[in-house]
């Protein structure tokens, strides 16, 4: 599969992610559910890794890709974490578009650290997206409501 399709495949499994895990996270403390879904992750990922024979690059990992793995786990982690208590308190409707700025934040972030450049156009989508998520939040939309559409 090309990178388009893998990241398409992402896209679908962390909307059903979000459905699944309001429901889930209904009867018991967000933090319990980070903990439940991570081993699930870990007991999946590491299925993943001993049926592909890749279990044996583990002694061959450089101390700098530990160290960007580990802080990306604590990153993945702490999202989470977040993540979780955001939908025991909110809706799937306003947290998931939130969560969605991930997006804004990983290209600024690889613009400044990665050196990675970024074309008229997807500045174009990145502003639309930005503000695509600040019209679905109830605030903004009671605001622009009781400004402009009275």
């Amino acid at each position: 599969m090309n990178w388009t399709t893998l990241a398409l495949l992402s896209a679908l499994f962390a909307g059903l992610t979000a459905i699944l895990a309001k429901l889930g996270v209904e009867e018991i403390p967000s933090n319990l559910a980070t903990l439940i879904r991570t081993v699930v992750v870990a007991i999946f990922a590491l299925g993943i890794v001993i049926a592909q024979g890749q279990f044996d690059e583990l002694p061959r990992i450089s101390t700098r890709t530990w160290t960007f793995l580990v802080l990306s786990g604590l990153a993945t982690g702490l999202s989470w974490l977040f993540y979780f208590a955001a939908l025991k308190a909110g809706p799937v409707s306003g947290v998931a578009p939130i969560d969605k700025l991930s997006f804004v934040i990983a290209i600024i972030l690889g613009l400044f650290f990665l050196g990675e450049k970024l074309s008229g156009l997807s500045l174009v989508g990145v502003c639309f997206i930005s503000t695509g998520v600040l019209l679905t939040l109830p605030g903004v939309q009671a605001f622009l409501k009781s400004h402009l559409f009275e």
